[in-house]
């Protein structure tokens, strides 16, 4: 079965740090580009971070760029994304995703969320 499981979400207070892992297992991810997305309550998910299959490109959201790092060990099948200096409109469901490219981000697979709370 192929999936994606996130973890390390949780309730950090504003300023604090996070840093949120997802692992693919039934398919080897080396070969496709994975990033972050998010959802806040009664918002649309929206983009956070990209990176492609060989981590040397990544791509942000400018809601999140100079705070928040993707990266991604192949060896462990696994994509990272570290998030510095939270913010309370940070708060929100956080989705792995994966794709062939990375424009085609979003359509591809998806993971079953882990939730960041960022208290004030």
């Amino acid at each position: 079965q192929v999936q994606l499981v996130e973890s390390g979400g949780g309730l950090v207070q504003a300023g604090g740090s996070l840093r949120l892992s997802c692992a693919g297992s039934g398919r080897t991810y080396n070969d496709y580009a994975m990033g972050w997305f998010r959802q806040a309550p009664g918002k649309e998910r929206e983009f956070v971070a990209a990176i492609n299959w060989s981590g040397g490109s990544t791509y942000y959201a400018d809601s999140v760029k100079g705070r928040c790092t993707i990266s991604r060990d192949n060896a462990k099948n696994t994509v990272y994304l570290q998030m510095n200096s939270l913010k309370p409109e940070d708060t929100a469901v956080y989705y792995c995703a994966a794709a062939i490219t990375v424009q085609a981000m979003g359509k591809g697979d998806w993971g079953q969320g882990t939730q960041v709370t960022v208290s004030s």
